[in-house]
């Protein structure tokens, strides 16, 4: 571990031209979803979609961790429409959280997975990975931070961001993967997209795989090898009971799940005020503005992983994700205690159970909460509350 965050260390030292950012043309606005950023976020229906049940060709084994066929999307278990579109490395797109009025984001609900962890000064942010499918507008795109370096190699992935801290940006740029880093440049392939005088920084999926297969990168942008997560309809145990998850990265980021047996998903709410004493928190439904939908997950993983402080003045933090560790997976209005590996630098982790056997996701869509190790759970069935912390 001292030797990894050595080397990382030393990487960040090296010098690197920074990326010039040029002012591009905006998007045409798109009448459905150019509505005007606010903090007062609707009340959706919470019941649109159908409960997803099984279909008769999953098999009984399910799929995974490795000899994924073709037409099955690794990182969510599920036939794709269009399985040309596994034949690409998976998109790595930052989204920003904050300041509140960036929400509802675009797109959220097209990722097959997506991570919210921690940044600096109590704020959030999320990576998310579009591989499956693709999203006609993702944003606003946001900064790079240290941990996108390990999403980076787990996921042998193209990264779309604004820009970085300059030692961030040294890191990323003198790394064997720094020509599949998208930033911005010129539109396509992100563009500048302004409802009602917001000017956000946004991308079109489709348009930045184009981009990227027209820039020939070298190593190609072809299908990778992305085993590592077992998915199965059917769960080898009975978890506990789990209705509601809290995860509170601090007063101003909190957030809630809440299983919807119509669905079989959890729904996530996003805070509306900042908390100090930990006594008011306030909640609404976070929805997808591409499509007004409330943001869903098949999955929802809390990883505890190691932070560690690169700087504190500002605050720059790498969250080492090397493991092993705990892991909690909430599935069909159930939690099962888990334990996450990664056994090498260019793999993805993947959960077990505690017979060290692959405990596999429900197929869909995945959010994983990144908290500290040092971070508490507190409650229990059906209510689940995780408090971040680190040293």
């Amino acid at each position: 571990m001292r030797l990894f965050f050595a080397i990382v260390f030393a990487t960040l030292l090296m010098g690197c031209a920074p990326a010039t950012e040029i002012g591009a043309t905006p998007r045409p606005t798109d009448p459905a979803t150019a509505t005007a950023a606010s903090t007062e976020t609707p009340t959706p229906s919470l019941t649109p979609s159908p409960t997803l049940s099984l279909t008769p060709d999953y098999p009984p084994a399910g799929y995974g961790p490795d000899n994924f066929p073709a037409n099955i999307d690794p990182l969510t278990g599920l036939k794709v429409a269009d399985p040309s579109l596994l034949e690409r490395r998976p998109l790595l797109i930052k989204i920003s959280n904050l300041p509140r009025n960036v929400r509802p984001q675009w797109g959220l609900n097209a990722a097959d997975q997506v991570f919210e962890y921690y940044t600096e000064e109590g704020t959030t942010r999320f990576a998310a990975l579009f591989y499956g499918q693709d999203a006609a507008q993702v944003g606003p795109i946001r900064s790079a931070r240290l941990v996108d370096h390990h999403l980076m190699t787990m996921y042998k992935a193209n990264f779309a961001f604004g820009s970085a801290d300059y030692r961030i940006r040294n890191l990323l740029y003198n790394q064997d993967y720094s020509d599949r880093l998208v930033i911005e440049s010129a539109c396509p392939p992100m563009c500048r997209y302004e409802p009602n005088g917001f000017n956000f920084l946004m991308a079109d999926t489709a348009t930045l795989t184009d981009w990227i297969n027209e820039k020939r990168v070298p190593g190609g942008n072809g299908r990778q090898n992305l085993d590592g997560f077992a998915f199965n309809y059917r769960l080898p145990a009975t978890g506990e009971k789990a209705e509601k998850i809290f995860v509170r990265f601090s007063a101003a980021i909190y957030n809630r799940w809440d299983y919807d047996p119509t669905t079989g998903k959890y729904i996530r709410f996003a805070e509306t005020d900042n908390d100090l004493n930990g006594n008011n928190e306030t909640y609404a439904p976070l929805t997808d503005r591409v499509t007004g939908d409330p943001i869903r997950a098949d999955n929802v993983v809390v990883l505890y992983i190691t932070h560690q402080y690169f700087s504190r003045h500002p605050e720059i933090v790498d969250i080492v994700v090397s493991g092993p560790s705990k892991a909690y997976l909430f599935r069909d209005g159930q939690m099962f205690a888990l334990t996450w590996y990664r056994n090498g630098l260019d793999q993805r982790f993947t959960l077990a159970d505690a017979q060290g056997k692959i405990f596999p996701l429900k197929p869909g869509n995945t959010w994983f909460e990144v908290i500290g190790a040092t971070s508490a759970l507190s409650g229990g069935a059906p209510d689940w509350r995780f408090t971040f912390s680190m040293p």
